[in-house]
């Protein structure tokens, strides 16, 4: 990828040792997928979005604070064997797949929770409210889920890759991807404040479309793409490795590059 302009100036001073980089954010982010076919749920950000504005991109988002408490109702494997499978420790791990099924909701109005560990909600229309509350972040996920009498289940998500954003860029973010399927009875809503087309697609379609595709969300389109249901994509057992692309001279223009490094 050529940088130019600013991001290519910040290239040569990340380069020289001028460059003090923006700390990353953790986040986390959800391929949300339905069959058959096989298809992947992908929102393109509104040109008015400071990052990443025009980009398809799947749901996902910052980690709140409070996604971090241990006391949130919580089924599946539990954050000390996610701290496992995310290569974090046990509050980041806890916190990581509460961000990803609470921006999941925000962003699609699908839930990855049920009253118990072998439910899930079969429909989210009623908690419109609740959910306006947690992008303004009046409510935290843990309040949401107790005052409902829901539990978070962790087992509806599987991890799939690990980015993290360059260094030259002024907004960052260590962001851990996951898969999850639309549960049974849930339907997508066009809810998303940050969104202004949603669609769902093939992950062969979207890699032709057209579409702008930042390079993580390529590269998992890309994984995605060699599967044909839902249960081959949970059977699999991806390697995951931490990718951050990085910033090179080649024939005098700075570029990117994660060579080395999928």
């Amino acid at each position: 990828m050529p940088l130019s302009g600013e991001l290519g100036v910040r290239a040569r001073d990340l380069l020289a040792g001028r460059l003090v980089p923006v700390p990353a954010r953790a986040a986390a982010t959800v391929a949300l997928l339905r069959e058959p076919p096989l298809e992947v749920y992908l929102l393109r950000r509104a040109a008015t979005m400071a990052f990443a504005a025009g980009a398809y991109v799947f749901p996902g988002g910052s980690v709140d604070p409070r996604d971090a408490v241990v006391d949130i109702g919580w089924a599946g494997p539990p954050p000390a064997d996610w701290a496992v499978m995310l290569s974090a420790d046990e509050e980041t791990a806890r916190s990581l797949v509460c961000a990803a099924v609470r921006e999941t909701f925000e962003e699609s109005g699908v839930l990855l929770a049920g009253r118990s560990a072998a439910e899930v909600v079969p429909d989210t229309t009623g908690w419109e409210a609740e959910r306006l509350a947690l992008i303004s972040r009046e409510l935290s996920f843990a309040d949401f889920l107790a005052d409902n009498g829901l539990v978070l289940r962790s087992d509806l998500l599987k991890p799939w890759a690990h980015w993290i954003t360059p260094e030259i860029e002024t907004r960052r973010f260590d962001t851990r991807f996951f898969v999850a399927a639309l549960p049974s009875g849930q339907r997508t809503r066009d809810v998303g404040g940050e969104a202004d087309t949603v669609v769902w697609t093939s992950p062969a379609e979207a890699l032709t479309s057209g579409y702008f595709l930042m390079p993580p969300t390529l590269h998992t389109l890309t994984t995605l793409s060699a599967f044909e249901t839902v249960a081959d994509v949970f059977a699999d057992d991806p390697k995951i490795t931490t990718v951050m692309p990085v910033p090179v001279e080649k024939a005098g223009q700075m570029v990117l590059t994660t060579e080395g490094q999928i």
